[in-house]
């Protein structure tokens, strides 16, 4: 499709006005960034890979009733999504310790929790996405009490259906990270859905019998095999065959 003007452009996406009111088209890069865009690199066919994972997440997930932003997938970098107002709070839920919250506690990387954990972090480069509490949120007018709940509520639904979809493929959802938007009716009326993506530049993937990591840490932690990794998630999703990043299967789409 023709180029459109330029909305937004993030750290792995950018953001293109779309075809009709209320739709924008959603761009995947190859770059790659770690440490609050500290460091920086690329990771040769994530953006093709990772519009492949996440179309196939998203649809899944709209199949148990999530209501998320995405519409169709328009080819292999882009997908068509609606327009929503971004909530600029971060989700993170953690199953196992991993990350950060190894390192503010001083725990164990690889430690299962005795239950899953919910964090909300600000979404603010400068000031390094630090970690916030339900009342910065409703304090600083970010969300309400009465959207945290439905967020929370949407966050461990997914993280529910998400758990056993990758235990299926052998893989260990160690934490994730979520962003939600408003959504805006003709009616005039407005409801919360999931949007950004769900891919390994945002989940935290082990595999079940190794724990070999096959996400972003390997760019993080140079641990080499980058490109490989995003390429085995999708192959255990069954989006990937054995041609490699250009031999993709497309899901089934869903009305």
């Amino acid at each position: 499709m023709a180029r459109r003007r330029r909305i937004y452009e993030g750290k792995a996406k950018v953001m293109f006005e779309g075809p009709e009111p209320g739709t924008l088209v959603q761009y995947f890069k190859d770059d790659a960034t770690a440490f609050n865009n500290q460091k920086k690199g690329t990771i040769t066919g994530k953006g093709v890979l990772n519009n492949r994972i996440s179309e196939f997440l998203m649809l899944r997930l709209a199949e148990i009733g999530i209501p998320t932003h995405f519409v169709r997938r328009l080819n292999m970098r882009e997908q068509l999504v609606r327009e929503v107002e971004i909530i600029p709070v971060e989700v993170v839920i953690r199953n196992i310790v991993a990350g950060s919250l190894a390192k503010r506690f001083a725990l164990a990387e690889g430690t299962p929790l005795p239950r899953s954990i919910v964090e909300y972090y600000y979404k603010s480069d400068e000031l390094g996405d630090p970690l916030v509490s339900e009342e910065h949120i409703t304090a600083f007018g970010w969300a309400t009490p009465q959207d945290i709940d439905d967020i929370l509520a949407l966050a461990l639904r997914i993280n529910d259906f998400l758990l056993g979809l990758f235990l299926g493929v052998g893989l260990k959802l160690v934490d994730f990270k979520l962003e939600f938007g408003r959504l805006y009716e003709e009616s005039g009326e407005m409801r919360l859905v999931l949007a950004d993506e769900i891919s390994p530049d945002n989940c935290r993937l082990w595999d079940t019998k190794t724990n070999e990591k096959l996400d972003k840490d390997r760019f993080r932690r140079d641990l080499g095999g980058v490109e490989e990794a995003y390429q085995e998630v999708a192959r255990r999703l069954g989006i990937l065959l054995e041609g490699g990043p250009n031999d993709l299967k497309a899901p089934e789409s869903i009305q």
